[in-house]
């Protein structure tokens, strides 16, 4: 029976949606319920009904499931950061090696594979190292800050999100003060009036540095000295700054970088290698996973000390300097110039001389070292952005055919999608690992180590 807009029904969630959605069926009658968990029965309200499934609002659990948790976070169904607090944190790994698991299958096309292991965190909340604050007005004309609702640039108010350092909340109430008292108005998206658009915070879990960016809408930021004199008084500020913004996008960060007081990065370390981090550098935000992470990779590497190994979309040099310790050689490529500028820096830092970094996009730098300069690589480490590997780069990799492709990878389905590719002749995929970056969301980061099975 196909139901119609606004019908309310009363369903059991048998299962869960890539996207955190409960999945359950009315009358033979499939239905998408954000915010409902496996074992729920809930009523819930038709919002869209398609043909042959549709989409409802929670309205009432009517028998929780023995998996569901009490959200601690108020603005949990609100907010569109974290999608799974209402299920408890075992449930959340078992829906991610599922996930994972699920892609490699239907995606791949792999049967024979076994997930070694889900590396969870002891503690899931407080994880984050980098906080992105928007700033707008609510109705009655208050400057807020928080974070968008699922799917909108609508603004949740909240000062104190779980996932993020507990310096978060005093720094936003020091920025939002700061603004009222000057009358410096938050940027409005669809008139592209108004000057601060978003507030970023970076916060080094070892060294307890802190950063403040301003990304604006303009190059000054009236009564700047009084917002530097405020936010000093934290400590462990360590750097405050501007980053210049002036397009009608939604692209949060604009290029150029204003200090207005202190450093223009801070440090960190993911063990014992040490970091320089600026307001643009991509760094890994839940620092006590990605080291388990890292190590992952690094044993399924297996490096004896005499292998050459390309680390392709290397950013800041994280996963690169890791690997030099181990390796005879390591060559980084990013297509970000800043980012290598920090990979350098960083290389120096830890006296590092075996990396060496190019600027480029993976899919030029490898091809033409490997048939212009004859560079080879014994491992070749990815770790793309979402959309995964570039062509070019899985066809280089099978050209050169390395003993062994280390793919640490964001996306399940992407990850999937590429190692099809890559197992269709030269290699098999021999181990996989799930590592929980992100608990409280759908996100989920896998290890899968090819090895060579064609000379």
């Amino acid at each position: 029976m196909k139901f119609k807009k606004n019908d309310v029904v009363t369903v059991e969630i048998q299962d869960m949606g890539h996207d955190g959605e409960g999945i359950g069926k009315a009358e033979g009658y499939t239905l998408f319920i954000k915010d409902a968990v496996i074992g729920d029965l809930v009523e819930a309200k038709v919002m869209k009904a398609g043909k042959n499934y549709g989409y409802a609002r929670l309205l009432k659990v009517l028998r929780p499931s023995k998996d569901r948790a009490e959200p601690p976070c108020p603005c949990a169904r609100a907010c569109g950061g974290c999608q799974l607090q209402a299920l408890s944190y075992e449930k959340q790994l078992e829906f991610k090696e599922k996930k994972v698991r699920g892609n490699l299958e239907r995606i791949g096309g792999f049967s024979d594979f076994v997930i070694e292991k889900v590396i969870g965190m002891e503690e899931p909340w407080r994880y984050r190292n980098k906080a992105q604050y928007p700033v707008g007005k609510d109705k009655d004309g208050k400057i807020i800050t928080g974070f968008y609702a699922g799917r909108t640039h609508s603004i949740i108010p909240n000062r104190d999100c779980l996932l993020g350092a507990e310096v978060n909340e005093e720094i936003l109430n020091r920025v939002l003060a700061y603004m009222e008292e000057n009358h410096t108005e938050p940027y409005d998206e669809s008139t592209g009036k108004g000057l601060v658009r978003h507030i970023l915070i970076r916060y080094g879990f070892k060294t307890g540095e802190i950063m403040v960016c301003l990304i604006i809408n303009g190059r000054k930021l009236p009564g700047a000295e009084k917002l530097t004199a405020a936010l000093r008084e934290i400590p462990g500020m360590t750097g405050i700054s501007l980053n210049v913004n002036t397009k009608r996008n939604n692209v949060i960060l604009g290029e150029e970088v204003i200090p207005l007081w202190g450093q223009e990065y801070i440090t960190d370390y993911i063990g014992d290698v040490k970091y320089q981090i600026s307001p643009l550098s991509f760094y890994q935000v839940n620092p006590v996973q990605t080291e388990k992470l890292y190590e992952t990779a690094l044993e399924y590497a297996g490096l004896t000390g005499k292998e050459t190994v390309w680390d392709l979309y290397c950013g800041i040099g994280t996963i690169s300097l890791f690997l030099a310790k181990k390796a005879k050689k390591v060559y980084g490529v990013e297509i970000v110039p800043p980012a290598i500028e920090d990979a350098r820096k960083n290389a120096a830092i830890n006296g590092i001389e075996n990396a060496e970094f190019y600027v480029g996009r993976a899919e030029d730098v490898l091809p033409e070292k490997y048939e212009k300069d004859g560079i080879f690589a014994d491992v070749i480490v990815v770790d793309p952005p979402r959309k995964g590997c570039d062509e070019a780069v899985i066809q280089t990799m099978l050209k050169m055919r390395p003993e062994k492709i280390v793919y640490v990878s964001c996306d399940p389905a992407t990850l999937a999608r590429d190692l099809k590719k890559l197992c269709e002749e030269v290699y098999e995929v021999k181990r996989v690992a799930v590592c929980d970056m992100f608990p409280q969301s759908v996100h989920v980061e896998t290890v899968a180590l090819l090895t060579r099975n064609v000379v």
